[in-house]
């Protein structure tokens, strides 16, 4: 590992937290044994569970970042909201508590800031995601421009995905341009709607071509992912009827999709 020493100026490492105190433990931790630091970080927490909350504060006397608390549980958009609105800084990282930094991050990471620098329309930097973005146009050796096309023709309903809550860097103004989140709904339907306003809005973004080799998702059994619990188990599933039924509600889903980015705003 490299003794290299990252100092980010004008960047705020933002972590969501949510009853996974050992996982903020060891992002946190990842992020100096790589040795980078930021010009502040911040952790919002959603009213996590005492045991949790309490191991975050002891947490935050080691790592110095600034806590944001809740009373009541308020969802993944109230989380996002509050603690954008709480963000100083130009730009944003923003990480979920169960990612882990690889080797690679600070090197990229540096190339990022200069290119959010130079260019003043790139939205976003998408380091992460479960699959490739559907549509992509090459930008350079390591990035690739997310490359969103409305047309019914281009039929991949992951093409709504331009936004994701997985680790990227942004702009800390965006909620100027793209709206904030929607507040009382579900994470997946929060996240969605982010995208959507996106696309909606014509955002430029890039996305690291070898996306799964600069962090990674960790779940533990006692600290399970919480998303993956509002995820209904049928489109979980292997069955072949259940996977042939998933194929028809993909249609539709495509079809509902395509009909909001025209009409929902």
């Amino acid at each position: 590992m490299s003794d290299t020493t990252y100092y980010f100026n004008e960047v705020t490492l933002l972590i969501t937290h949510y009853n996974r105190s050992k996982s903020l433990e060891s992002l946190l931790t990842a992020f100096e044994n790589l040795h980078c630091s930021f010009e502040e970080v911040i952790v919002s927490d959603d009213c996590s569970k005492p045991e949790h909350l309490l191991k975050v504060t002891e947490l935050q006397k080691r790592f110095h970042f600034r806590l944001l608390t809740t009373p009541v549980n308020g969802g993944l958009g109230h989380n996002n909201n509050k603690a954008q609105d709480a963000v100083k800084t130009a730009y944003t990282l923003y990480v979920q508590e169960d990612f882990m930094p690889k080797p690679i991050f600070p090197a990229l990471f540096v190339k990022s800031m200069k290119l959010m620098r130079e260019q003043s329309d790139i939205d976003i930097i998408r380091y992460y995601s479960y699959f490739s973005y559907p549509y992509l146009k090459p930008f350079d050796t390591d990035f690739s421009l997310l490359d969103f096309h409305p047309e019914p023709w281009y039929a991949n309903h992951r093409k709504f995905y331009f936004y994701s809550d997985h680790p990227h860097v942004r702009r800390s103004n965006f909620f100027n341009k793209f709206g904030r989140y929607i507040e009382g709904i579900r994470g997946d339907r929060t996240e969605y709607r982010m995208s959507l306003s996106f696309v909606q809005k014509k955002a430029k973004g890039l996305f690291y071509t070898q996306f799964n080799q600069v962090f990674d998702q960790r779940n533990t059994n006692d600290e399970p992912s919480t998303m993956l619990d509002e995820r209904p188990e049928w489109k979980l599933s292997r069955n072949i009827l259940v996977r042939t039924i998933r194929f028809f509600y993909l249609i539709y889903k495509f079809s509902k999709w395509s009909l909001e980015y025209v009409f929902l705003r």
